[in-house]
């Protein structure tokens, strides 16, 4: 589809998350939560603080807000599986988010958010811009958004919900960016131009 106008930058082909990534995510979450199973995903999240330390510090201070209790577990989960998909999938390629990175693919996110409400024609939100670059990751981030919504319609604060999801937004676009090409891959030429 193509985007009239949009401030986020496009990823490169080489940094998206191939569907076989989600779905051995899906598989592992899908499990019974046992403490081996928590065990590791508190290692993958320790894995991601001390890899990407800015990123790590961004989250840190979204999740260490007065969030309800859901919603802080919807965050930590949601940014263990994206570090997850993103070590697995480009472990080797992938480069620590610096604070300039991560102010910038802020600063995008939010400018395509403002330019989206300023025109009430726009079909798209930024959520769909982000999804149309990572579409198998943001399918599985929708879905459990969606999912932890509607099991705790009564009791969730769906601001919190907001602010995580917005987050990993944030999160999914700075590490997308953080992936190097590989050696000898030919740049498109949005690419050139991002």
């Amino acid at each position: 589809m193509w985007v009239r106008r949009a401030a986020i930058r496009p990823v490169p082909t080489y940094a998206r998350i191939p569907e076989g990534i989600i779905e051995g995510l899906s598989e592992l979450f899908s499990a019974d939560t046992d403490d081996a199973t928590r065990e590791r995903l508190d290692d993958v999240f320790t894995d991601f603080e001390e890899r990407q330390p800015a990123l790590a510090a961004y989250v840190a201070e979204v999740l260490g807000r007065n969030l309800d209790d859901t919603a802080l577990a919807l965050g930590y989960f949601l940014m263990t599986a994206t570090w997850l998909a993103f070590d697995t999938s480009h472990s080797e390629a992938l480069e620590e988010v610096s604070q300039d990175l991560l102010n910038a693919t802020r600063e995008s996110l939010a400018l395509d958010e403002q330019l989206r409400i300023s025109d009430p024609a726009e079909p798209l939100d930024s959520d769909d811009v982000v999804a149309m670059e990572q579409p198998h990751l943001l399918e599985f981030i929708n879905d459990h958004v969606s999912a932890t919504l509607e099991a705790h319609q009564d009791d969730i604060e769906v601001d919190d919900v907001h602010a995580v999801y917005r987050m990993t937004l944030i999160a999914v676009l700075a590490l997308s960016y953080a992936v190097k090409a590989p050696r000898g891959f030919p740049l498109a030429k949005t690419e050139l131009m991002a």
